[in-house]
């Protein structure tokens, strides 16, 4: 029967869905806001509602971002990816060559660097040899999710469902533990990709490929002569910042390009200013006199890069801080030193004034950027870079470094593997060494760890006190078991299974996972069976994101430059789905809750 403290609690986590599915905020504002709620209404004491930052599984997915970051920045696995890939000439081809190292290297760093860093090597592999990136970057996806089920660190939701484990007296997963099921489901989702999946797959044109087609209709040129009355004028009081549907990206000066145009930049006669956005309104700057529109310029995208810009191309974040403003009011232009020169959605560039759009994540940005952009971007949260730039000399890392980074990481594991040390000492201890030899600096740290994925994790542990405190989490699994136990011990899971799964896809597979841990554990109590078979379950339902760009940060990231729909993650997804689902669940029955 619901107590008044399990109705509030429904309430407040109905609201905090909604939030979510809304994208009121950033999932990790919106699960904070709602563990606060819960901690000043009294149903979470202060020591509850903040267990989850002293968590053994919340510190050590800190450490192993640090980790796994300075393994990333050494570029060995892109190196040998990379020679991999070169040999393959055709699809199919391409699909065996890549998915099968990048699995295993996803089994054991983090997959969202992985995406990262080959998603242009696989568009640029693809245009070279013709064919649409439709139809690799979604398998790109998919595989380093399927590869991060097979290991403890292989994916934050492992962790996550260890460390609420060890919480509530439970020793938690070994290293390979989850390799039971990890291993099997990535082969078959090797196959399935590789043998049905890519045939399923839609056919587009490269984000690349239209923005070439399409310059002319969002880049203007107009030459400022001698008649201009604001010459000599800054940008601002020359009155060209705040233009309808327009936005200046850079000005041409003879022989100098200069980009981003600031609002002090100084106007002279025989400035080529060019513009982008809506290129219909023209009208108004024609009305200035001294301003010519250059109705017949050839002008390319390619034409405005200079040895102080480049052309980028990006994807919004769901952990962007740009998310709840427009780009005007996030003052897009000085803080990133970028120009934004065209804004994707659903594969379409967003036709309205580029300083009004307010973006969401799965955004692709086309940007004209600066030095500091060039310097910073591989710290940033805002958005994923995707365009193969030079690194910077502060982030690269030198040949010994890059080996020591890898060989501490090799022992940690296997020093984990035979039971020297548990997971957050080894991984304590490879930060120690790192920072003691220099590998990493204290600067890197800060971009290596994911501060907003921490705190969604912390977030959520509290909420799933607040689930088993109240009685909530009993409440909802026998109501759960009276109406699958007829199903048997299969049907159990399969439920278990589709819910947190459908969870992992409408908020995150942290949130899911917390969330959903504290009822499979009441699951085993009820039916006296091994509840680390049904923390299993959750663990990989949490991590299988196949059914939305939303429900994992690597599908978003390819969302935009693979210029996929809804409908083409869920064509594809679906089948896999099924089949990780289906294996999933037959294994955990046969073998871990009857081993067990």
């Amino acid at each position: 029967m619901l107590t008044t403290e399990m109705t509030f609690l429904l309430i407040v986590l109905t609201c905090m869905f909604i939030a979510l599915l809304a994208e009121v905020a950033r999932p990790d504002v919106v699960l904070l806001s709602t563990l606060l709620v819960l901690l000043i209404s009294g149903v979470l004491t202060a020591e509850e509602a903040f267990r989850g930052f002293s968590n053994e599984g919340l510190v050590t997915i800190g450490f192993l971002f640090i980790v796994a970051g300075a393994v990333q920045k050494s570029g060995i696995v892109d190196r040998f990816v990379q020679a991999w890939l070169v040999k393959s000439r055709s699809e199919q081809g391409v699909l065996f060559r890549f998915l099968t190292p990048l699995s295993f290297f996803s089994s054991f760093l983090n997959n969202t660097p992985i995406v990262v860093t080959f998603t242009p090597v696989l568009r640029k592999w693809c245009e070279k040899h013709n064919i649409a990136p439709s139809k690799l970057l979604i398998p790109l996806s998919y595989v380093t999710t399927l590869g991060g089920t097979i290991t403890l660190i292989g994916t934050s939701t492992n962790l996550i469902v260890h460390g609420m484990l060890i919480a509530n007296g439970y020793d938690g997963f070994s290293m390979f533990q989850l390799a039971v099921i990890g291993v099997p489901i990535t082969i078959v989702g090797i196959l399935y990709i590789s043998v049905i999946g890519f045939r399923l797959l839609p056919i587009y044109e490269s984000v690349e490929k239209q923005r070439k087609e399409e310059t002319k209709q969002y880049i203007a040129e107009l030459t400022v002569d001698e008649s201009f009355r604001h010459v000599n004028n800054s940008v601002k009081d020359a009155g060209l910042r705040d233009l309808q549907g327009l936005y200046l990206i850079e000005i041409i000066r003879k022989e100098e390009k200069i980009s981003p145009v600031k609002s002090s930049t100084l106007i002279q006669a025989g400035d080529r200013l060019i513009f982008t956005g809506l290129i219909s309104t023209l009208a108004e700057l024609q009305t200035k006199k001294g301003l010519t529109v250059e109705t017949g310029s050839d002008l390319s995208l390619d034409d405005l890069r200079n040895g102080n810009t480049a052309l980028v191309e990006a994807v919004v974040s769901h952990q962007s801080s740009l998310l709840d403003q427009t780009i005007k009011e996030a003052r897009f232009r000085s803080k990133f030193d970028a120009s934004i020169v065209a804004v994707h959605r659903n594969n379409e560039r967003i036709q309205s004034k580029i300083g009004d759009i307010k973006l969401k994540p799965g955004d692709t940005l086309l940007l004209l950027a600066g030095t500091d952009f060039l310097q910073q971007h591989y710290e940033a949260k805002d958005f994923y870079v995707l365009s193969p730039l030079n690194k910077p000399k502060q982030v690269e890392g030198s040949t010994w470094k890059g080996m020591l980074s890898l060989s501490l990481f090799l022992i940690m594991i296997i020093a984990v593997m035979f039971h020297f040390v548990s997971m957050v000492q080894g991984a304590a201890f490879v930060v120690f060494l790192l920072l003691l030899t220099k590998t990493v600096s204290f600067e890197e740290i800060k971009g290596y760890i994911q501060f907003q994925v921490l705190l969604t994790i912390a977030s959520a542990f509290g909420i799933g006190i607040a689930l088993s405190k109240t009685g909530l989490a009993q409440m909802i699994a026998d109501a759960i078991l009276s109406i699958s136990i007829p199903l048997g011990t299969i049907g159990i899971l399969t439920i278990l299974y589709i819910t947190t799964n459908l969870l992992t896809e409408m908020i995150t597979n942290s949130a899911a996972a917390a969330i959903m841990l504290p009822i499979a554990l009441q699951f085993g109590y009820s039916l006296q069976m091994e509840p680390i078979g049904f923390a299993m379950v959750i663990a990989i339902a949490a991590s299988a994101s196949f059914l939305t760009p939303i429900g994992y940060q690597t599908n978003l990231i390819v969302y935009g430059p693979g210029g996929y729909t809804f409908t083409d993650y869920i064509k594809v997804g679906l089948p896999l789905t099924l089949l990780v689902m289906v294996m999933t669940v037959t294994i955990v029955t046969f073998v871990t809750l009857q081993g067990g």
